[in-house]
């Protein structure tokens, strides 16, 4: 019988707003969590930092195709990222300053330089619409490269100036989401979260990206559940049975508050309930 063999995984990131993905390790490199390294990329080669210590590739990811380490960066590519990113960091102050000397509604969030700095891509942030051809040129002159503008929402703003949660851990969109899947009141509501409550909000002013996670478990527990209103028989022990009506559904304890005729109301767990469509009691 062929022998599997072990294969690593490790966490790389490629600049400071963009959250570590995984790549997949070759034989001859072992990086550590801060050392700089080559990566593949869809265009060729990159340098990035290793954020995530390396962990054995799951059996179910391994028909997953990941994208490799090449190898340790020289001191003078390492030297070369570390310097970049700095550069990176006093640019967004420069761009915000010179938005603000315009009085421009928007807020500039991150600044992407090339390798040759030849190109700058400045990413921002605004409620309306702005008229940013003016301020192109003089981000034109303050940094000798061509300039591109891009617009990005509240989502993606949170993720790259990051923070912490109402968990007390790091932002998920910043830490570990690749991207942000549709997020709709009906995922509070399946969850019998009130939706006035503003801690459904997070840091961005959206809906929660948290609110996915559960979301599939509650819709199974739910769908075991009878509606409200639905008339149904609680049993009562003995072989006898009470018929009432469902006033109100406990999805995580798989029970239900049933009203009687004389005005009483029990929680009835799932196995000791009947309705339509469900013709007997579980044993």
């Amino acid at each position: 019988m062929e022998e599997i063999r072990e294969e690593w995984l490790i966490g790389v990131r490629l600049r400071d707003a963009v959250p570590a993905d995984d790549y997949k390790l070759v034989d001859d490199v072992a990086p550590s969590v801060g050392d700089i390294v080559m990566v593949e990329t869809t265009t060729g080669t990159d340098v990035g930092e290793v954020r995530r210590p390396r962990r054995a590739l799951p059996d179910f990811k391994r028909d997953r195709l990941y994208r490799r380490v090449v190898r340790a960066a020289t001191p003078a590519e390492a030297q070369e990222y570390r310097t970049r990113r700095q550069r990176e960091t006093r640019a967004v102050e420069s761009a915000q300053r010179l938005a603000r000397a315009r009085s421009m509604p928007m807020k500039v969030v991150d600044v992407e330089m090339s390798g040759t700095e030849r190109r700058v891509t400045v990413y921002f942030n605004s409620e309306e619409r702005v008229d940013f051809r003016e301020l192109v040129r003089d981000l034109a002159r303050e940094f000798r490269a061509r300039i591109e503008m891009r617009q990005i929402g509240a989502r993606d703003t949170t993720r790259v100036m990051d923070g912490i949660g109402p968990c007390g851990r790091q932002l998920c969109c910043s830490s570990h989401l690749r991207k942000f899947e549709p997020i709709s009141v009906k995922m509070a509501k399946t969850q019998d979260m009130p939706l006035t409550d503003s801690r459904l909000l997070g840091n961005c002013g959206r809906l929660k990206c948290c609110l996915l996670y559960e979301f599939s478990t509650y819709q199974e527990l739910r769908s075991r559940l009878p509606r409200v209103n639905t008339p149904c028989q609680a049993s009562c022990g003995g072989g006898g049975c009470m018929t009432g009506k469902v006033r109100s559904i406990r999805v995580l304890a798989q029970s239900v508050i049933v009203g009687f005729p004389d005005g009483t109301e029990a929680a009835v767990p799932l196995d000791q309930l009947t309705w339509e469509g469900r013709s007997h009691i579980a044993p």
